[in-house]
């Protein structure tokens, strides 16, 4: 990964009962919504495996800098995914964003 590009990572806990319906269609809403925001790159949903931490799933993605980042963060779709479905369905979250170093 080349030292401009950020690769976005979100682990997190859903309010729903595991393996329901609303589980599902909160993983895909959010695979959909957020990948139709042009500055999303290689977006990947993920099942957390670890027995070192107790978050559930991931969401993934790459920008290829700062200000497609920025973009991504400000952008409509993005702003109402966070409050319509974030911050109404997710318990817990933990937010992490890499770039790399060569």
């Amino acid at each position: 990964m080349d030292r401009q590009r950020i690769r976005h990572m979100v682990i997190f806990c859903l309010r729903h009962e595991r393996g329901s319906r609303e589980e599902e269609k909160f993983l895909e809403d959010g695979q959909s919504i957020l990948t139709s925001i042009p500055q999303v790159e290689q977006f990947e949903v993920l099942r957390q495996v670890s027995a070192k931490n107790d978050y559930d799933f991931g969401f993934s993605m790459e920008f290829a800098d700062q200000a497609a980042y920025e973009a991504y963060n400000a952008h409509p779709a993005h702003v109402s995914f966070v409050r319509d479905r974030w911050e109404t369905e997710v318990t817990r979250f933990l937010e992490i964003d890499f770039q790399g170093l060569a």
